[in-house]
């Protein structure tokens, strides 16, 4: 499969999926360690907030997903039964617990069936929180002779507020006594939420990125009432009103991108005019999430990934690049920066990339 590259846009931007997940426990100071080595430009930690207000990096409030505090006996009371975004979950919570309690447990794979190698490493890393992510980013500047940047996810921010632990203002009182505090500042705060990006509009001028999932809608439009749907706000016209609070958008790469065929596969035929669209309100696009395992890969590639571990990830971005993505999230960075790389050669070269070589 050949494509000319036509595209015009700046050199897309690598974010490293909650640091390199696809070979260390997400979320780890370890796997943003290595997410930078790897080449990338931005880690991306999702934010969760503790009993006493502090943000801490986790894929959700529930812990027993990703840490090991279902196994320490002092913790076995604190189990309990809540409602999160509507959905009844059992285990344990951030929010219950004082970032203290918090340091004592350590970091698990939270996909163990997927990326077995990774489970070598249960249990070796804390917590982070979010002036420890960025003292690390900041850390590697040096080396990397660049600015890393962050790109944080506020998680349930809605159920946080109701909870009387609101993550707004503390987000943007850590960020900006960073130093980050302009809109050339290598931040982009995201959110699958339209009034907590409301919210943070009024609060900083760092970019805001609106989250796009494929199915449902914002939770807090479903608290107010209101239909507004992910697939209302990803037409022509839902962008523009994007564009009025935010200053990109993070979409669902397969629905709104480039969706695959019945059977599974991916053709740069299929593009949407999103990515058109989009620009055309003045936002960029970061779509989620890309992986390599087989699983995770549109038909067409699946067999290949079997016989070659980075060539399929790095075709898939490929076609997305070309399609005009401003960057986008990866779970194996050093195959994002690679699929840059040969995409940039490619377009000052103006020779069409080759997807299966």
């Amino acid at each position: 499969m050949n494509t000319t590259v036509t595209n015009s846009q700046t050199q897309p931007i690598v974010i490293a999926h909650r640091g390199a997940s696809g070979y260390m426990p997400e979320h780890t100071l370890a796997a943003y360690s290595i997410a930078i080595l790897q080449g990338c430009d931005f880690i991306e930690p999702d934010l969760v907030i503790t009993k006493d207000g502090h943000l801490i990096a986790r894929h959700d409030n529930r812990l027993d997903i990703s840490t090991d505090i279902a196994s320490r006996p002092g913790f076995a009371s604190r189990k309990t039964t809540r409602t999160v975004d509507g959905v009844e979950l059992e285990g344990w919570f951030s929010e219950d617990f004082t970032l203290t309690e918090i340091k004592q447990l350590r970091a698990i794979e939270r996909i163990p069936e997927t990326r077995p190698h990774n489970c070598r490493f249960d249990g070796m890393f804390e917590i982070p929180t979010l002036t420890e992510i960025i003292q690390l980013a900041k850390g590697f500047e040096p080396l990397r002779g660049k600015a890393i940047g962050i790109y944080p996810e506020t998680k349930h921010p809605s159920h946080f507020q109701q909870a009387g632990l609101p993550m707004e203002q503390t987000l943007v009182n850590t960020l900006h006594e960073a130093g980050y505090t302009n809109p050339d500042a290598p931040v982009f705060l995201q959110s699958l939420e339209v009034s907590n990006l409301r919210l943070l509009s009024t609060l900083t001028n760092l970019p805001l990125i609106q989250l796009l999932r494929a199915t449902g809608q914002p939770r807090d439009q479903a608290i107010c009432g209101n239909s507004l749907s992910y697939d209302d706000m990803a037409t022509r016209t839902g962008l523009k009103n994007i564009a009025e609070y935010a200053q990109g958008v993070g979409p669902e790469k397969y629905h709104f991108i480039i969706p695959p065929d019945r059977d599974g596969a991916l053709h740069a035929s299929n593009a949407t005019p999103f990515v058109q669209y989009a620009h055309e309100a003045g936002l960029k696009v970061h779509p989620y999430t890309f992986r390599a395992e087989a699983e995770f890969l549109p038909s067409n590639l699946q067999a290949y990934a079997l016989r070659d571990k980075q060539e399929p990830l790095i075709n898939e971005l490929l076609l997305f690049l070309n399609a005009g993505v401003d960057g986008f999230f990866v779970d194996q960075p050093e195959l994002g920066a690679e699929a840059v790389r040969r995409f940039m050669a490619g377009r000052s070269k103006n020779v069409p990339i080759d997807f299966m070589r």
